[in-house]
């Protein structure tokens, strides 16, 4: 059927059915409740905590389209708290308004400072991807330790928490935020030809150059980007817990952020890229997690549980598999050697 081709079917498959296994263990679990002019309620959970995911994510699959891919946004996550947190500290009032947005303008330049480094590496000097951007993940993790010299640093800032834990208009920032990131990108991308100039140069560079494409240029400016997203992430991650840990905070987010490229519909290969798939895939990956608590799977196997789900996910996904298992083609019957000696 058609509809099973829509890249955008599994996963939200995958969604409804996790959502309906969360309403199994707990009833209430869709019921959504306003409080103070707020929304509250586990799904809104799911929208909240999924943000930074949502956004590393969509950072992400541009980064895939060019057939490339960044190993280093968990350390911008680290980098850019530690860095927003660490100028919050030394402030001698941590409610002025001005300098907090002066700490998040100085960890968002960072970021893009540390997004041009991956590009130009892979674009410039022709360095792969995937070891580009490990140098960024294994050196950058040390920096952000450096920055807050080995400890946890912890503030109480009215204005940076609205970032992580605000609402406004009764829903939560994060949740805005991620939804207009969303919304420029698919402006940007799909009603302007650089959809279709960043899926040529994933599709084929070396044609795309030969067509007058900057390559180059555009595979930079797509680097820079993944890591202002991943930044924004890392923002609402310290903002949230008031605290930034450059040790913890975002590791291993880059394979929660790839996973939900993929259940998304985009392939690693490059070239034709889903926004809206990923947004699906970051959020069946938020789901998951909140499911495994939910079910009160132990902690020493919510990894596996995790990944047997996400296996199941992109298996079904495939047309190959789906073909092997689903669909049943009759053989045809061979003739046995009496009945042709009998024609």
């Amino acid at each position: 059927m058609t509809v099973f081709r829509n890249h955008l079917f599994w996963p939200a498959a995958a969604l409804i059915a996790l959502l309906i296994v969360n309403v199994a263990f707990t009833p209430g679990f869709l019921s959504i409740r306003i409080q103070d002019g707020h929304l509250y309620g586990s799904l809104i959970d799911i929208l909240r905590y999924g943000a930074p995911l949502v956004l590393i994510s969509l950072g992400m699959t541009l980064v895939i389209a060019t057939r490339g891919i960044d190993l280093s946004v968990g350390t911008v996550v680290a980098i850019a708290g530690a860095l927003a947190c660490l100028h919050i500290s030394n402030m001698p009032d941590q409610a002025d308004a001005v300098g907090v947005a002066v700490a998040v303008l100085i960890a968002l330049g960072v970021a893009v400072v540390l997004g041009l480094w991956n590009g130009v590496l892979v674009a410039r000097f022709g360095i792969q991807p995937i070891v580009a951007t490990l140098i960024l993940m294994v050196a950058g993790r040390g920096v952000a330790q450096l920055i807050t010299s080995g400890q946890i640093i912890t503030i109480n800032s009215p204005p940076y928490k609205v970032i992580g834990g605000g609402y406004l208009l009764g829903l939560p920032v994060p949740v805005l935020v991620a939804a207009a990131v969303f919304t420029g990108l698919a402006v940007l991308l799909r009603r302007s030809a650089l959809g279709l100039l960043l899926e040529s140069v994933g599709g084929n560079a070396e044609a795309a150059r030969l067509v007058g494409i900057r390559a180059g240029g555009l595979i930079v400016a797509v680097y820079a980007v993944c890591a202002c997203c991943a930044a924004i992430a890392g923002l609402m991650i310290s903002s949230n817990v008031s605290a930034a840990d450059g040790n913890n905070a975002g590791l291993w987010i880059e394979l929660d952020a790839i996973l939900a490229v993929v259940i998304g519909g985009t392939a690693l290969t490059g070239g034709r890229f889903q926004l809206g798939g990923t947004v699906l895939g970051a959020l069946v990956i938020q789901t998951l997690t909140t499911t495994i608590y939910t079910v009160g799977v132990p902690p020493e196997t919510t990894l596996v549980s995790k990944a047997v789900v996400v296996i199941a996910v992109c298996l079904v996904q495939s047309p190959a598999f789906r073909a092997k298992v689903f669909r049943r083609r009759s053989r045809p019957s061979i003739p046995s050697t009496a009945t042709e000696a009998n024609r």
